[in-house]
């Protein structure tokens, strides 16, 4: 059969001998592809995807134009390409996997909106403080995702939000000012805390150590993280590996009160519909790009 005739039953094949269970499985395994390709963009592993899509096309060309050498080496290596990608797309899955345990809601939401207003109000009073002083400060705000093993990396604290007590944790020459303080509900639950950095080749030199360590947690975790600059005063947010830079004490404000209302279900997307508000007001965005 010509090349012609092998496209022509190729596609003939698609369109009709599928049944309504073939389109279900196959509407099925389209949003399964497009989840991982969501999952994949603006990372590293995502050029890898793109990679091992041009091996699939060309194995399926060399077939159809019966090159068989070519074929048995591109199928070689794509049937064992599952392995590799499961080595190669390691942080992605494990972030796809904590996103399928997420379905619970919070169970240390705070106790009534009135202890949500006085913590809104105590930690923009205090990071506020820390920008207009120029002290370095990084916030990290747990969510869905337990971040456990970042709280056992630092000194336990496990008391209620003072806005006071969060400036004296960032003051400078002090055993705990250079790490995080990571915050679960109304509780400040250690500081001096050790994040991993970003892996984010394409930040800008301007970027520390500190706003690094902030989207590196946000990386693998549905955490929100404040941050302060401690050379330009900077308030920024991060948030699932995204930075949002030059917050003023409006957009401080309306992060907190999304954190702490008492609805937060939805948090994640409140949050990032925050961050496209943000952008058409003109912050300026540094995006996760590898």
């Amino acid at each position: 059969m010509n090349i012609a005739g092998r496209v022509e039953t190729f596609f003939w094949n698609i369109l009709n001998r599928p049944v309504l269970k073939d389109w279900i499985d196959i509407v099925i395994l389209a949003y399964v592809l497009y989840k991982v390709f969501m999952l994949t963009r603006q990372t590293r592993a995502s050029q890898v995807l793109k990679g091992f899509g041009v091996l699939v096309v060309v194995s399926w060309v060399s077939d159809l134009l019966g090159f068989k050498a070519l074929n048995w080496l591109f199928m070689s290596v794509l049937n064992n390409g599952a392995i590799v990608l499961m080595i190669l797309f390691q942080p992605e899955l494990r972030r796809a996997l904590e996103q399928l345990g997420r379905g619970a809601k919070i169970d240390h939401i705070v106790d009534s909106q009135d202890e949500g207003d006085r913590i809104v109000f105590e930690l923009s009073q205090a990071v506020q403080t820390l920008s207009h002083r120029r002290v370095g400060a990084l916030v990290v705000f747990e969510q869905k995702t337990g971040l456990r093993d970042f709280i056992e990396t630092g000194t336990t604290i496990d008391s209620r939000i003072s806005g006071s007590l969060l400036i004296n944790l960032f003051e400078p020459n002090t055993p705990l000012h250079d790490g995080a303080v990571i915050i679960r509900g109304n509780r400040i639950m250690a500081a001096g805390c050790v994040l991993s950095l970003s892996e984010n080749s394409s930040l800008g030199r301007d970027l520390g150590t500190r706003h690094r360590a902030g989207l590196g947690v946000t990386e693998s975790t549905d955490a929100v993280v404040l941050i302060v600059s401690e050379e330009t005063g900077i308030i920024s947010m991060a948030q699932g590996g995204r930075l949002t830079r030059h917050l003023d004490g409006e957009s401080l404000l309306d992060v907190l009160n999304e954190i702490y209302k008492s609805d937060r279900v939805n948090l994640f997307e409140s949050v990032q519909s925050l961050a496209r508000k943000f952008k058409r007001k003109g912050a300026r965005e540094d995006e996760r790009v590898s």
